[in-house]
């Protein structure tokens, strides 16, 4: 098993993010991160989908990819040089001044930034890779366990070079 990247082309057109999220579904295979958005053709949508997956199965989804009409390319970014960012924000309840005090040095160190607070309770958004976040998350378990609240919106990726 091994954490897989695909990018696809596809139609900016109602019910097209249904049918691809759909055909995984239909297949039972699970998307661990996937994230829309236009590109410069308006008329052209992008989906970044990161999937954790064996090479047979891998092989499955691109085919079956290729094969539906919506989708106008479909780019296998596993093994390519990407730049990749996961947009995150954590809040986090019940702080102490020493506390937030802790959370400002952390958010220096992670270089996440803390874009609002009020006395007992901070906000952070961290856009980093999902590896970073998720080593930032870890160290909020140990400091802060069940005292924070997290939302992801799932990686976006870019080819390089």
């Amino acid at each position: 098993m091994k954490k897989r990247w695909i990018c696809l082309f596809v139609e900016n057109d109602i019910g097209v993010l249904a049918r691809i999220a759909g055909l995984f579904s239909g297949k039972s295979y699970n998307l661990d991160s996937l994230t829309v958005g236009t590109t410069e053709d308006s008329t052209v949508s992008r989906m970044t989908i990161s999937l954790t997956s064996d090479d047979k199965t891998f092989e499955q989804v691109k085919k079956q990819l290729n094969r539906s009409v919506e989708v106008i390319k479909v780019v296998d970014y596993t093994d390519v040089a990407v730049h990749s960012k996961e947009l995150m924000f954590v809040k986090i309840s019940s702080c102490s001044e020493r506390d937030m005090e802790e959370i400002f040095r952390i958010s220096q160190v992670f270089d996440v930034t803390v874009i609002d607070y009020l006395p007992s309770s901070v906000l952070i958004e961290s856009v980093q890779t999902e590896e970073c976040n998720n080593q930032f998350l870890a160290l909020l378990e140990k400091c802060y366990a069940n005292r924070f609240e997290i939302v992801r919106g799932g990686s976006v990726a870019m080819e390089f070079g």
